[in-house]
């Protein structure tokens, strides 16, 4: 079994737990240097992590919890922040304690095989699994692979604004993201290419209907509305309206050569609205991607 999924993703498998179970199971798992999982126990004052298997007791010692942490690019807080979650790990080497087996393991060599023999080999513009570990305001951090982290910026994350990457994913959210490049030292990732063109997108509304959206921005000039995460239109100004509302509004108008949508507000909720995400890629290697229709003036596009 050699799986590089975000850490979690073998979890609950029937394989995984068959290894895990026993002495045995971990004896053959160290045999073929198999990546496993389970979750962390506890973290010791010198930073090791502690696991609790069903078959022993086991211990990943601070140097072996992550790339990094041996030549001090990762600091320890990487290390406690696993608590209570899923980590992954290859079985180093079984010792007893008394009658009683200690498994010793690594994380990092989970990564350095994840690192070697997937992450380093896709080809730009690879569509791969992610799963959101934390966000900020300049963008929202994921796990690629077995605990290797990477990052989505902001405005990568959908052609139509937000204001924080909340407005798009919370912890724990399973994605797709697609590889810019790698250069070494980080991988750079991207979002938007999934959800869709412009045309892709506005094929899913009609004039005359009325649909619901998200506030993002008002402005002076008018208030845009999101219909969909790569789709926004724009209405006239109204003063009880703030970002984050939820709107019904009437699509007055759609215009593929200008990729403008005109709106008009009818009703306005200050609930949250439902998150949606729907991926028109999920897949493949994407090599270029162009958002606007033929014929528009504005062009976006993305290179890979």
């Amino acid at each position: 079994m050699r799986m590089f999924l975000p850490e979690g993703g073998i979890l609950n498998t029937e394989e995984n737990l068959r290894y895990i179970s026993d002495e045995n199971g971990l004896i053959e798992a160290a045999k073929d240097g198999v990546i496993l999982e389970a979750v962390a126990q506890s973290c010791t004052p010198s930073h090791d992590l502690l696991i609790n298997l069903p078959g022993c007791k086991a211990v990943i010692p601070r140097e072996e919890c992550a790339l990094g942490i041996r030549e001090g690019s990762i600091k320890d807080i990487a290390i406690i922040s696993r608590v209570g979650k899923p980590v992954c790990f290859t079985v180093a080497e079984i010792n007893r304690d008394g009658d009683e087996p200690v498994a010793v393991l690594s994380r990092r060599s989970a990564q350095e095989k994840c690192l070697n023999e997937r992450l380093i080999n896709l080809p730009e513009g690879s569509v791969i699994d992610a799963a959101v570990t934390h966000l900020e305001q300049f963008g929202c951090f994921v796990d690629i692979g077995c605990g290797i982290c990477s990052m989505i910026p902001i405005d990568s994350i959908s052609v139509s604004r937000i204001s924080h990457p909340r407005d798009r994913f919370d912890v724990g959210d399973k994605i797709k993201a697609v590889l810019k490049y790698y250069d070494g030292d980080k991988f750079y990732l991207s979002h938007k290419e999934l959800l869709g063109t412009w045309e892709e997108n506005s094929a899913m509304f009609s004039p005359g209907e009325t649909v619901q959206g998200v506030v993002r921005s008002v402005e002076p000039y008018g208030i845009f509305i999101e219909l969909a995460p790569n789709l926004a239109g724009l209405a006239e100004p109204r003063e009880d309206v703030c970002p984050g509302d939820t709107a019904s509004v009437y699509i007055k108008s759609i215009n593929p050569e200008k990729m403008k949508i005109k709106l008009i507000i009818v009703d306005i909720s200050h609930e949250a609205p439902e998150r949606q995400r729907r991926y028109f890629i999920d897949s493949g290697v994407i090599k270029y991607w162009k958002y606007s229709p033929d014929g528009c003036k504005k062009v976006i596009e993305s290179y890979f």
